[in-house]
C-alpha cells in the first residue's frame, strides 16, 4: 500500500467539495495524474494487487476528507467566500507551468492546439454564467430520484478526472450539489451509496476514454486541458473583492495558493502514460 497517498487524496477530496475546483488538476499538482489512470484502468488487470495498492490509500483520504470536511467547506464558502475561491485560483494558476512542461507545449503546440485551448478556455469560462438547475434536496429514495443520482454521480466523476471541469460543478449544475452534499454531512448512507456507484462505474470507463486519448492523441488532449484549467478559473474567479480586510485576506489566500502549488509541483515533468 502506497500509505503516502493519503495526504494525496486529503488534498483531492478537499477540492471535489469546491464547485469549480477540479481534483483532476490536484491530480496533476500532485504530479500522480497518470499513475491514478492507470490505475484505475488495471483495477481488474492481472496486476490488480499493485493498482488496489495506489487507489486505497488514495480513496481513504479523499473518502475521509469529504466527511469530515464537508461542514468546514460550507462554512468557508458561506463565511469567508472570496478567500477560499482565491485560494483554489492560486493553486490552479500555480499547476499551469507544470502543465506547460508535461504537454512539452514549446515544441508540440502548433497554432491549432493553441487555438483548441483558447475555445476550450472560453467555452468553460461560459459556463460560469449558466444558471444551475433549481435544487431540490432529495432526502429519500424512488425510482426517478435513484436514476437521477446514479447519472449525476457519474457525470461528476467524469468531471473529477478531467483537469479543470469539477465534480461538484456539475452536480450543482445538475441540481444535485445540495442532495449530496447534505447526504454526506448527515450520513444518508442510501444516497451516498447511489451517488457512489455511479461515481465508481464513471471512473472506470471515463479513465479508459482519457488514457486512450492521452496516449494516442496527447498534444491535442494537453491543449483540452490546459484550455479547461485556465477557464475554471474564470468559473471560480468571485469577482474583485471589496476593499480593506476582505481584499487582504483574498490576496494572502491567492498568494498561499501560489506558495502550495508550488511546493506540491513535481520538479520534472515525465509523463508515465
Amino acid at each position: 500500500m502506497e500509505w503516502r497517498n493519503i495526504y494525496r487524496g486529503f488534498l483531492m477530496g478537499i477540492s471535489d467539495l469546491i464547485p469549480g475546483v477540479s481534483g483532476g488538476t490536484i491530480a496533476f499538482l500532485l504530479g500522480i495524474y497518470d499513475r491514478l489512470l492507470i490505475s484505475i484502468n488495471g483495477v481488474f488487470s492481472k496486476h490488480w494487487r499493485k493498482h488496489i495498492g495506489f487507489l486505497v490509500p488514495l480513496a481513504i483520504g479523499m473518502g475521509t476528507t469529504i466527511v469530515l470536511f464537508s461542514r468546514v467547506i460550507k462554512f468557508l464558502l458561506a463565511n469567508y467566500f472570496a478567500p477560499t475561491q482565491f485560494f483554489f485560483i492560486g493553486l490552479i494558476i500555480g499547476v499551469l507551468p507544470f502543465m506547460a512542461k508535461q504537454a512539452k507545449i514549446k515544441t508540440t503546440f502548433n497554432l491549432w492546439h493553441y487555438l483548441v485551448l483558447v475555445i476550450v478556455g472560453v467555452l468553460l469560462a461560459m459556463t460560469a454564467f449558466i444558471k444551475p438547475a433549481d435544487s431540490t434536496l432529495i432526502t429519500s429514495l424512488t425510482p426517478t430520484t435513484t436514476l437521477i443520482l446514479f447519472l449525476s454521480g457519474w457525470a461528476a466523476s467524469t468531471a473529477m478526472l478531467l483537469p479543470g471541469i469539477s465534480g461538484s460543478f456539475v452536480l450543482l449544475l445538475l441540481g444535485v450539489y445540495s442532495t449530496a452534499i447534505g447526504a454526506i454531512s448527515d450520513f444518508n448512507i442510501p444516497i451516498i451509496i447511489v451517488i457512489g456507484l455511479g461515481v465508481t462505474l464513471g471512473f472506470l470507463i471515463s479513465s479508459k476514454v482519457i488514457h486512450y486519448l492521452l496516449n494516442h492523441h496527447a498534444t491535442m488532449t494537453f491543449s483540452i486541458i490546459i484550455g479547461l484549467i485556465i477557464g475554471s478559473v474564470f468559473v471560480i474567479y468571485p469577482g474583485v473583492p471589496e476593499s480593506g480586510t476582505p481584499f487582504v485576506m483574498s490576496a494572502v489566500s491567492l498568494i498561499m495558493g501560489l506558495l502550495v502549488s508550488n511546493l506540491f509541483s513535481p520538479p520534472e515533468a515525465d509523463p508515465e502514460i
